[in-house]
């Protein structure tokens, strides 16, 4: 039987009512790290997809592959509700990610410590 990591869910925008993409992750400080410098995601480089507005933890990364599977098919008004619903304002939310996540994956995306 193979051990699982948790994993993340997250919404990124290109600003408030922008461009958005869907993606999942077993770290959300390297991967969002990773879109902000342009690495691995066309998508993201083309549209300036780097402002982290949602974010979703799961214990196993398999329900976190679920759950973006559930959210990549909704209509694009459903996605905008759930952003609003859990972060109105459209905070960038990486940083307060770094805080929470970054030393319990060890990682740093790159960055100093935080």
């Amino acid at each position: 039987m193979s051990q699982s990591r948790g994993g993340f869910v997250y919404i990124l925008a290109s600003k408030p009512n922008g461009t958005l993409y869907v993606g999942v992750t077993n770290d959300i400080v390297r991967r969002v790290y990773q879109h902000r410098t342009g690495e691995r995601s066309e998508f993201v480089e083309q549209y300036g997809v780097t402002r982290l507005v949602h974010l979703e933890r799961f214990d196993q990364i398999e329900e976190a592959i679920c759950r973006e599977k559930q959210l990549k098919p909704w209509k694009r008004a459903w996605k905008l509700d759930l952003i609003r619903e859990n972060n109105p304002a459209w905070e960038d939310l990486y940083e307060a990610a770094c805080r929470t996540y970054g030393r319990e994956r060890g990682a740093t995306g790159g960055l100093s410590a935080p």
